[in-house]
């Protein structure tokens, strides 16, 4: 590498802790809901994990959360108080599967449903609508069936971020984006230039880091789901 040249920084990836639906198997696209006590002693935890990995830390213009309030609480009990919020890693859009499992939506459809193999389109009308949920705590949340996205929607979302962070990491800086779980793994494949569809094979688990890099001039996996 030439003397001039700058090392490219690390995109790195946290999914926010856990909430009672990521533990019921309910699907948590656009719905805002808490993390549960376990969810936020995750995210205190990969807070002294990064702190681990990345010893130099992040500036605060490096750092962007998911506008929903389980990512942001997650990015500050892992200790950033000052992060950018975006629209742009909110997580998948699914429509009429929203606060549902994939159990409930084949009971209620007859037939079996993927959301990487259907989508959310997929699901009858009949199933959209707004809704009230109740969650264990009694707290009462509003869901909305619309038609959701398509995973090639989602896809172009995580482009933007991609772009938008570029300049930051071409000059040598390491970024954090703090979401969810289907948006982070769907933004993955858009960094290596694979199909989203490749994602499915991408597991994350709630609160667990990711390292996306280059590697002589090609986008990498450095780590995953640590």
């Amino acid at each position: 590498m030439p003397a001039h040249q700058q090392p490219w920084g690390r995109l790195v990836l946290l999914r926010h802790g856990q909430t009672v639906w990521s533990e019921s198997g309910q699907y948590t696209g656009r719905t805002d809901i808490p993390l549960t006590q376990i969810g936020q002693e995750q995210a205190s935890e990969a807070g002294k994990k990064l702190q681990a990995m990345f010893p130099n830390g992040f500036a605060p213009e490096d750092v962007y959360a998911s506008s929903r309030i389980r990512a942001q609480k997650t990015a500050e009990l892992a200790g950033f108080e000052r992060y950018h919020v975006t629209d742009h890693i909110v997580e998948w859009d699914y429509g009429r599967a929203e606060g549902r499992t994939r159990q409930q939506i084949a009971e209620a459809t007859g037939a079996p449903w993927d959301v990487w193999r259907d989508g959310p389109q997929a699901i009858h009308e009949s199933l959209g609508g707004t809704r009230t949920e109740h969650l264990p705590d009694g707290q009462s949340i509003v869901v909305v069936n619309g038609p959701g996205e398509t995973v090639d929607e989602a896809a172009a979302r995580t482009r933007q971020i991609i772009e938008e962070v570029r300049p930051r990491l071409e000059a040598g800086h390491d970024v954090l984006l703090v979401a969810h779980a289907h948006i982070l793994r769907i933004l993955t494949t858009q960094w290596l230039e694979v199909t989203p569809l490749f994602a499915r094979n991408l597991r994350l688990d709630t609160a667990h880091i990711c390292v996306l890099g280059m590697y002589k001039g090609d986008p990498v996996i450095e780590q995953w789901n640590v």
